[in-house]
């Protein structure tokens, strides 16, 4: 594991164990960890991002939206331990996901991030707060067709498609296999990738 007390000692480089941890559970190379490393260490001295701090990395990527609620479901997910903070390798690792993650690996991230309270399924109530949320973030940098320009519509869209047995919940194998059959849900599902 990383030795996290070491970390953010004024060391800008990964010492051996957590290059080898990060290169184990990340797709990013040595280069990339080390220039990430060097970046988070110089904005987060501490090594540990907040819920606010979080947040306010968010606000900068997209001023002309409100990021708030999104960031705040986004750290969730991030901070995977837990603790109410996002060490540097729960940052890379899902960074690695987003950014160069499998069809699968995002499949599973997108899953988690919906479920908001972690019960094995995603409600339409969840999805309704996720894509709200989204909706706020991106403001009118999109241009959405009339089916999916409002958040209800495309909550709608998607449990249509994908909530074979309508019971107004998504199983995470209703997910995967409805993601599968039109990845363009995913797409739909993570908005703000298409402005980020």
């Amino acid at each position: 594991l990383v030795n996290r007390s070491a970390m953010g000692q004024g060391d800008s480089k990964l010492n051996k164990e957590e290059m080898d941890t990060l290169l184990q559970c990340t797709r990013f190379d040595k280069a990339e960890l080390q220039k990430w490393y060097k970046q988070f260490s110089r904005d987060c001295p501490t090594l540990r991002l907040n819920r606010e701090e979080f947040k306010k990395i968010y606000r900068d990527f997209f001023p002309y939206g409100d990021s708030e609620k999104f960031s705040d479901f986004l750290f969730s997910v991030f901070d995977s331990n837990k603790d109410g903070t996002i060490d540097f390798k729960e940052f890379m690792c899902g960074m690695s996901i987003t950014s160069k993650g499998t069809f699968e690996e995002k499949l599973d991230w997108a899953f988690r991030l919906f479920d908001i309270n972690n019960d094995g399924f995603i409600t339409r109530a969840e999805m309704l707060q996720i894509v709200e949320a989204i909706y706020r973030m991106v403001g009118n940098l999109i241009q959405l067709p009339p089916d999916q320009d409002t958040p209800q519509k495309r909550v709608d869209r998607i449990f249509a498609s994908m909530d074979k047995n309508s019971d107004n919940q998504l199983n995470y194998v209703e997910f995967c296999e409805g993601a599968r059959r039109d990845p363009s849900i995913l797409q739909a599902l993570t908005l703000y990738n298409e402005i980020s």
